[in-house]
């Protein structure tokens, strides 16, 4: 009797440790998961930094698309996606068009058709002379604008006519591996203003780019476009001549999780480096 209750017993004693060591095991392999999963990283510009030329399947213009804006969301030089549709310049397209990134034959159709009163046209305003491959040089346009312009020390301006587009610390840099930042990030107070680095034309003004909160893009010739994202405010509006130093915009944090300018520079539609085209401080 004696022995068969402390077999009992050694047999209940037995049964405990395999459930504490089931439950210990399970709560060791639930906090290695939640571990692994609060230290990953997440790359808040990976939805647009990654992005390498679509050359597949097609886009359908939404109302407040751009030629402009389209391709620099698919990583397109505007000329030559617009070569790729049959479109001419001055660049028009219309809501429910279909642009498409294969090299098919054809031009663009209609998707659907909107009613006239729903019927974007977007369209850059006037035209700038090409910039050599080989220099940095921008072209000035000759159209004015009667809008105030907030000028710079001319020591910030290069021969070149690139300028640094705010004033505050780099706190995020260029990255050529095709797998971070596209451009540089410039730290800056709440409703600081955002200047233009350099002449050209506002081919986009809004908030239609997922990844860069409130967005302008600068074409400054038929080689190089600047964009500014993150901003507060936008001061400027689609199809406006802009000189460098003139204020565009008030620096924000649209989009993202701190106050901040996302700078980027586009050679052909390819993100390059902006401190390569800046003046050194």
């Amino acid at each position: 009797m004696v022995h068969t209750v402390m077999r009992q017993r050694k047999e209940r004693a037995g049964f405990k440790l395999l459930v504490i060591a089931l439950a210990m095991g399970t709560l060791l392999a639930g906090c290695s998961s939640t571990s692994s999963n609060s230290a990953s990283v997440v790359d808040r510009n990976a939805a647009t930094a990654k992005r390498t030329p679509v050359t597949s399947g097609q886009y359908v213009v939404k109302p407040g698309d751009t030629l402009f804006s389209i391709a620099f969301r698919y990583g397109w030089d505007y000329k030559e996606l617009a070569a790729r549709n049959g479109i001419a310049a001055p660049y028009t397209i219309r809501p429910g068009q279909a642009i498409r990134f294969n090299s098919g034959s054809g031009g663009t159709r209609v998707v659907s058709s909107p009613s006239s009163k729903t019927t974007v046209t977007r369209r850059p305003a006037g035209t700038v002379a090409p910039t050599p491959v080989m220099t940095k040089t921008v072209s000035t346009p000759s159209s004015s604008t009667t809008t105030t312009v907030t000028q710079v020390p001319a020591s910030e301006r290069t021969a070149g006519g690139w300028m640094w587009p705010a004033n505050g610390v780099v706190i995020g840099k260029f990255a050529s591996n095709g797998s971070l930042n596209k451009g540089i990030d410039i730290a800056g107070d709440l409703g600081q203003p955002v200047f233009a680095a350099s002449n050209g034309s506002v081919v986009y003004a809004g908030s239609g780019l997922r990844g860069y909160g409130e967005l302008i893009i600068i074409k400054h010739n038929d080689t190089y476009v600047s964009a500014y994202g993150h901003n507060r405010r936008l001061l400027v509006r689609e199809g406006q001549q802009v000189k460098a130093g003139q204020t565009i915009a008030e620096m924000g944090s649209t989009g993202t999780d701190r106050v901040k300018l996302h700078f980027e520079i586009r050679r052909q539609g390819k993100p390059v480096d902006p401190l390569q085209f800046l003046p050194r401080r």
